[in-house]
């Protein structure tokens, strides 16, 4: 198992994340790969991903967003000084409206997974944040502006302090084997 840290993943540490992942539906399971793919061009993504033209769209356009993660990454604010989150707040939502958008990250734990992912663990205070005001946005609809909102739980979004630690688990795309041939 991959990890992104110089230190050996906790086996602990590592289940829970692999247990937390396993739980989000198949579609969301699938979103989060894609996401990841697109970030850090593991693979071709539209090869991989895409199953009709609308999903190609959809996988440039978010190449197209992704490209600023790198950017975004250095920009995490370290503090909550008002002077320094203007860009960096700016660019998440308009990422986490994407992603909310694509109608695959059905509440506010499946987009923390990805986030923390995405961007690392320093972002963890800015994701409540970010999460309520893009799920708020006009460009969903009441419904599901209403069931994003519902999933963040109180504590996730009054937190007093945040982890530090980097996650350990990253889900990649595993080709199917053909149980006949293998045998």
């Amino acid at each position: 198992m991959k990890t992104r840290t110089s230190q050996p993943a906790g086996g602990t540490l590592l289940l829970s994340e692999i247990k937390e992942f396993a739980a989000f539906p198949k579609a969301t399971q699938r979103y989060i790969r894609r996401s990841l793919d697109v970030a850090y061009g593991r693979r071709d993504a539209i090869g991989c991903w895409a199953r009709d033209e609308g999903e190609a769209a959809s996988i440039r356009a978010q190449g197209r967003l992704y490209k600023q993660i790198e950017a975004l990454r250095l920009q995490v604010p370290d503090d909550s000084g008002l002077d320094t989150i203007e860009p960096f707040v700016g660019l998440l939502i308009t990422l986490t409206a994407f992603d909310l958008g694509q109608d695959r990250i059905p509440n506010f734990a499946a987009y923390r997974f990805l986030y923390e992912r995405l961007l690392g663990a320093a972002v963890r205070p800015w994701l409540p944040a970010a999460f309520c005001a893009a799920a708020a946005l006009p460009h969903l609809h009441p419904d599901r502006r209403r069931l994003l909102l519902q999933s963040i739980s109180e504590s996730a979004a009054t937190a007093p302090g945040w982890s530090n630690r980097e996650p350990v688990f990253w889900p990649e795309w595993v080709e199917k084997v053909d149980v006949a041939a293998a045998a």
